[in-house]
């Protein structure tokens, strides 16, 4: 009998399988509750805790521990095995886990104090995650006798060993248990709808990069939710506590029938049935005589605090299918939103959610409503749950992790290799570097104490909230916005989205240089801002954009250019000089000489006034004033990259010098440095500008909108210099303070009308034969650093990384130099 029983319900429910659309909706979903990690600490006992089982810490093989010393306590009188022993730390310690997909993950942390042997009620720590502090000076003092479990979501972009660290800020830290594992795929949307207590109504984007703390989770209408009974083990808590007027609303009671998952809906993992199968309703004996009557619920959050809200909805309380059915939804009485319980089909009891990011009053309180309009045709409204989980933006490093500090002291024979900052364009383009950055987050950029930090709203005011037609520049950094700050003062925006490769040690070190360094041929950094896991760089605006948008145009993925340039010679060769007079700053003029590395048309920028100043600093790497080189990976843009350091792998200041003759060139030419689509003797610009320099006919290759407006021997003389600077080897390229002369020079012949002599249209170079115009270098505005200054700047260690360069333009990678 029992048998055949259960095989008639078997049946029924593959029936219901089979013809209910909406549970095939629901149970196809790709997704399983994972096996790991579930660590009981301080054990090496596995047991069954929530429907799942809890492998011991001690001599466990499924993940790695810190050597430092820790110890284990047990109290057996515990009435829950999970919480008989624990784990105690007095000095910095962590747990580091295997990670193998990239993804939003639940992490739980479980704390039952001990009175003895040792008295954890005394502990105070913080506990450290993928770089933000996720308890900062945690402490369970004040908890009651029962286990204190704090819960959060954390999106983990980087497949590998992730790690926990816990802090001690007094005598000891401690644990009793830890859970990680990944949740279903976009379980927490990457932009939602943003509230202000004001009532604003924005878009908020970038939210995955904050961790986010659960600080509550309301089964409204229901009773208790055991994490037994919850599809990814979370507790739910009843509503009445939360209940502004008690009165106001009612149970709906139990729903007993099954409920419809549709395709746009919420899921059963977004809350488990029994959360959609309770709900409160509007208690319409109370509203009869109140046409602006709701229902609210007050939750204590932190103070001018950012929330990620998430409030959940099935119309279980209709008898029947209800179309017409409409009602608010209100955060801080100003801000509200329509519900309309049929908007993914027609369907009683079809759960959805709504997703809002709300910023917190002062008053220590989120106030939620829900409410007929004064347009509704039914006078009811329902609430079935909330979640309220507060962003995290405090970052922090641990002792030793990731980012360490290096000396200047060398003995002089040595290479320097100071910095590895890889920063994407200003304003666009893509750039490879031979190594993968790992990204690690140091210390709160606070610390930089720099005065440069601008608000995020003042970010948002300059930028209109991002608005996509201010958009000038995008690449793997992320997107450049044109802006204007509250002053008036225009500025480009720069700001990093998740995945660019850009980390928080970089972004720290991009700060640090810039504004240190000042010049008239330098772009200058105005400002940054980190609030919100935020990573944005306000620089100059530059009006006229790159060079290279004043030469040529390329058609998209095909390389084919087209002329668009109205330059005259002279303005080309003011331009160049200006560019020069940058990168020979950069060489000598601060207390740390720099190699740009990334030299190119799209890294010299022009302001209203078509000045040149070089941009982008990402791939810049300190070194020494003489001729001894750095060692370090090839970096460096296709078509500019200075075939000497290409093969042995040594950057020396004559790095830069070959990638700006390659643009020299392209100033001349008006083409890109590489171009697919042309012959195949044409299509590397220094070697076919080559060519034709040493047959002495570089005026057949000019860009044909200067054909006829160059004075010859001002080609002469500016062929002369790139065929200097393209030079194989480094030893004989010349400093970029002699380019500087030579392109004075051929400014000045451009503005000679007197004819030459034939003998001087040679290739005698002629620099010493003629009176050379006073070169005047422009003051510099450089802030001077010390050696331990310097020696405190992070970088972050590289991976060698395995991506393939197949775009023009795109920043070189070499598998196989070495």
């Amino acid at each position: 009998m029992e048998n055949f029983l259960y095989r008639k319900i078997s049946l029924s429910l593959f029936l219901l399988f089979l013809f209910d659309f909406s549970s095939i909706f629901s149970l196809t979903s790709d997704y399983a509750l994972p096996e790991k990690y579930f660590i009981n600490c301080g054990s090496a006992s596995r047991l069954m805790f929530a429907s799942r089982t809890f492998i011991g810490d001690v001599n466990s093989s499924t993940f790695t521990m810190s050597s430092v010393k820790s110890t284990t306590i047990k109290d057996p009188t515990s009435a829950l095995e999970l919480y008989q022993s624990a784990r105690i730390f007095k000095k910095p310690y962590w747990y580091e886990l295997d990670i193998v997909q990239n993804g939003t993950y639940m992490v739980r942390f479980h704390f039952f104090p001990f009175s003895k042997p040792e008295n954890l009620f005394d502990a105070q720590f913080n506990v450290l995650a993928s770089g933000f502090y996720l308890l900062s000076n945690f402490s369970v003092k004040n908890s009651s006798n029962l286990p204190v479990i704090k819960e959060f979501l954390l999106t983990i972009n980087t497949h590998g060993k992730f790690k926990i660290h816990f802090l001690p800020q007094n005598s000891l830290a401690f644990v009793n248990a830890i859970e990680l594992f990944l949740t279903p795929n976009e379980f927490i949307p990457d932009s939602a709808s943003h509230a202000t207590p004001e009532g604003n109504k924005t878009d908020y984007n970038s939210l995955l990069p904050s961790p986010l703390h659960v600080i509550h989770r309301i089964n409204v209408g229901g009773p208790n939710i055991m994490p037994d009974n919850d599809t990814l083990l979370r507790s739910w808590i009843p509503d009445d506590d939360y209940l502004f007027n008690k009165g106001s609303a009612k149970n709906s009671g139990d729903f007993g029938h099954t409920l419809n998952y549709l395709p746009g809906g919420a899921t059963e993992f977004d809350a488990p049935d029994s959360v959609y199968k309770t709900a409160k309703e509007m208690n319409t004996n109370e509203s009869s005589s109140n046409n602006n009557f709701n229902v609210s619920w007050n939750f204590d959050v932190k103070k001018r605090a950012t929330h990620f809200v998430r409030v959940h909805f099935c119309d279980i309380v209709s008898k029947t299918t209800n179309e017409l059915l409409k009602f608010n939804l209100s955060i801080y009485s100003n801000f509200s939103l329509e519900i309309y319980p049929y908007r993914f089909g027609s369907v009683l009891a079809a759960p959805f959610l709504v997703n809002i990011v709300v910023d917190s009053d002062d008053s220590g309180f989120m106030n939620i409503s829900i409410g007929p309009g004064s347009d509704s045709r039914y006078r009811t409204s329902f609430l079935n749950g909330v979640e309220i989980m507060e962003l995290i933006k405090d970052l922090g490093s641990a002792p030793g992790e990731g980012v360490f500090f290096i000396t200047l002291k060398r003995k002089k024979s040595e290479p320097a290799e100071i910095f590895d900052w890889p920063l994407r364009h200003l304003y666009g383009g893509n750039s490879y570097s031979r190594t993968t950055d790992r990204t690690v987050n140091g210390p709160p950029l606070a610390d930089l104490n720099l005065g440069l930090k601008v608000p995020l709203s003042d970010i948002v005011y300059a930028t209109n909230n991002f608005d996509t037609k201010l958009l000038i520049g995008e690449g793997g950094f992320g997107k450049v916005y044109k802006g204007m700050l509250r002053d008036g003062t225009r500025v480009a925006i720069k700001r990093s989205e998740p995945g660019g490769g850009q980390g928080l040690p970089e972004f720290q070190t991009e700060i640090m240089v810039l504004s240190k360094i000042r010049h008239r041929h330098l772009v200058s950094l105005i400002g940054y801002c980190e609030e919100r896991s935020e990573m944005i760089l306000v620089y100059e605006f530059m009006e006229k954009g790159t060079l290279r948008d004043h030469l040529y145009i390329l058609g998209g993925e095909s390389g084919k250019s087209t002329l668009v340039s109205e330059l005259a010679w002279n303005q080309r060769l003011e331009i160049c000089i200006g560019a020069a007079k940058g990168i020979h700053y950069l060489h000598t003029g601060s207390n740390g000489a720099i190699i740009h590395r990334d030299i190119k048309s799209t890294n010299i920028l022009l302001d209203e006034h078509y000045v040149a100043k070089v941009a982008d600093f990402g791939l810049s790497r300190s070194g020494p004033l003489d001729q001894t080189h750095v060692s370090t990976d090839v970096k460096g843009s296709f078509g500019y990259l200075d075939p000497e350091y290409f093969r042995c792998l040594q950057l020396t200041q004559k790095s830069d010098v070959y990638s700006f003759g390659v643009v020299l060139l392209e100033v001349l030419c008006a083409r890109p440095a590489i171009n697919n689509l042309l012959p195949r003797e044409q299509i590397n610009l220094a070697d076919w500008g080559m060519s034709w320099q040493k047959q002495g006919q570089l005026e057949k290759i000019v860009d044909p909108l200067l054909v006829g407006k160059i004075n010859p021997n001002s080609l002469r003389k500016f062929g002369e210099t790139v065929e200097k600077c393209l030079q194989e080897y480094g030893v004989d390229r010349p400093n970029v303070i002699d380019v500087l002369w030579d392109l004075e020079y051929a400014l000045q012949l451009q503005h000679t009308a007197m004819p030459r002599e034939p003998h001087e249209d040679s290739t005698t170079d002629v620099t010493l034969e003629l009176p050379m115009p006073v070169v005047q270098q422009l003051p510099s505005q450089s802030i001077p650093f010390s050696e331990d200054e310097l020696s405190h700047l992070f970088y972050s260690l590289s991976d060698d990384g395995r991506v393939n360069a197949s775009e023009v333009f795109s920043q070189l990678k070499i598998n196989e130099a070495r």
